[in-house]
C-alpha cells in the first residue's frame, strides 16, 4: 500500500502531489478500473489485438517518418 512521510514544513498540496505520484507509479488506479467489471477472455484478447495493431501502425509511421528525412 502506498504511503508518504509528511514533513512538518510540507504543505498539503505538496503532500497530495507526492501521494498521487506514488499511486501513479504503482498503477493502482488503472488496476482498480480494470478490475471494476468482469471482462471475459475473448474481450481481453480483442483488446490485446487492437493494441498490438495500434503499436505496429505507430512503429510503421515513425519508420516512414525517419526514412523520409534521409
Amino acid at each position: 500500500m502506498p504511503g508518504i512521510k509528511v514533513h512538518p514544513n510540507d504543505s498539503f498540496d505538496e503532500a497530495y502531489r507526492k501521494f498521487k505520484k506514488q499511486i501513479d507509479r504503482n498503477l493502482i488506479v488503472t488496476e482498480t478500473r480494470a478490475r471494476r467489471f468482469y471482462e471475459p477472455a475473448t474481450e481481453k484478447r480483442k483488446k490485446q489485438k487492437i493494441s498490438a495493431k495500434k503499436k505496429m501502425l505507430k512503429r510503421l509511421y515513425m519508420l516512414r517518418r525517419y526514412e523520409s528525412r534521409l
